[in-house]
């Protein structure tokens, strides 16, 4: 059974573990834009490819998916996932399964202001959010809000260019230099990452694993604690059922004097997870298992807590000639 994983970038370690999984029954194939991508030595082959927003992307992805046999295609970045999910059709026509939920819950909860949105509407905490710049101004009159505070992109990813700002002065001279910014509350707690399995044939939940941030490194986890909260399980199970994610799934929350709010939902690996495979958490498993056919089992909360994630530096080093 091949499978071919794209913008690979630097997530060596995700694509050793789908190697395990796989275990010589079919390929890894993999993709991305750069030849200096260390991910790309990771798979069985590796495919040069545009970047996803040139117009001959999407069909050098389906020829590849053509040539290789591929079974299942699964993006690692968020700007592909509406990409892939928006032609889940001309993918299921060649016999490839979409790792992905649907479109319209990609869309969702990769623009910041309707992901707030939809949480509110339905009950769940979510840092006070907004895209208009005198309306922010207005909350902070009322004092409904309060620096510090951050401004992000509307449907940035990867935590780039966000501002932590700390006066209005400030925060106005960055809202005029770069358009579709929104401006997000500073919430002041334990941020946690929960790792969500959302099996593709039940579409019943499969897995949970909770843990606490400890240290961050360019948007991604770098130290991290396994821990459990019955209270989170419940909420993160409402919460994916009303949005009907499926697949992998990676959610920001922060714990505010025992008080949970959702930051950031992503449908896709998270940089984290590799703290949940050690800890015996198997999504690769789980969708290589849903790719024949057969359906996982519950097994939420599984997992031993107090144990913890370090991420470290490896290197790969190619000569020139290996690049081409």
């Amino acid at each position: 059974m091949n499978i071919l994983a794209t913008s690979v970038g630097r997530r060596t370690q995700l694509l050793k573990y789908f190697k395990e999984q796989i275990n010589g029954k079919g390929k890894l194939v993999v993709t991305d834009n750069s030849p200096l991508a260390p991910a790309a030595y990771i798979g069985d082959e590796f495919y040069l490819v545009p970047k996803i927003n040139e117009p001959e992307y999407l069909d050098r992805l389906l020829d590849i998916c053509k040539k290789e046999d591929i079974k299942a295609v699964f993006s690692l970045i968020d700007p592909e996932l509406s990409i892939i999910a928006k032609n889940a059709g001309r993918f299921n026509e060649i016999g490839v399964k979409p790792i992905v939920s649907e479109y319209e819950a990609c869309e969702i909860w990769l623009d910041k202001f309707e992901a707030q949105s939809f949480c509110l509407e339905r009950g769940f905490n979510y840092a006070k959010t907004y895209c208009d710049f005198e309306e922010f101004e207005a909350a902070l009159l009322r004092g409904e809000i309060s620096f510090p505070v951050f401004i992000k992109p509307q449907k940035g990813s990867a935590s780039l260019h966000i501002s932590k700002v700390t006066n209005i002065e400030q925060a106005k001279l960055i809202w005029d230099s770069v358009p579709d910014l929104i401006i997000q509350e500073f919430l002041d707690g334990q941020e946690l990452g929960v790792d969500v399995y959302i099996d593709f044939l039940t579409e019943e939940i499969v897995a949970i694993f909770i843990k606490e941030k400890i240290a961050m490194r360019a948007g991604e986890t770098d130290k991290s604690r396994s821990i459990k909260s019955k209270e989170l399980f419940d909420i993160i199970t409402r919460l994916v059922k009303l949005a009907k994610l499926k697949g992998p799934i990676d959610i920001d929350v922060f714990d505010v004097n025992g008080k949970y709010y959702i930051s950031e939902i992503n449908p896709r690996f998270g940089g984290g997870y590799l703290h949940a495979y050690e800890c015996g958490v198997n999504f690769p498993k789980y969708i290589l298992n849903n790719l024949q056919g057969i359906a996982n089992s519950p097994e939420i909360g599984n997992y031993d807590e107090d144990v913890y994630m370090m991420k470290h530096d490896t290197v790969t080093i190619k000569r020139k000639e290996e690049l081409e």
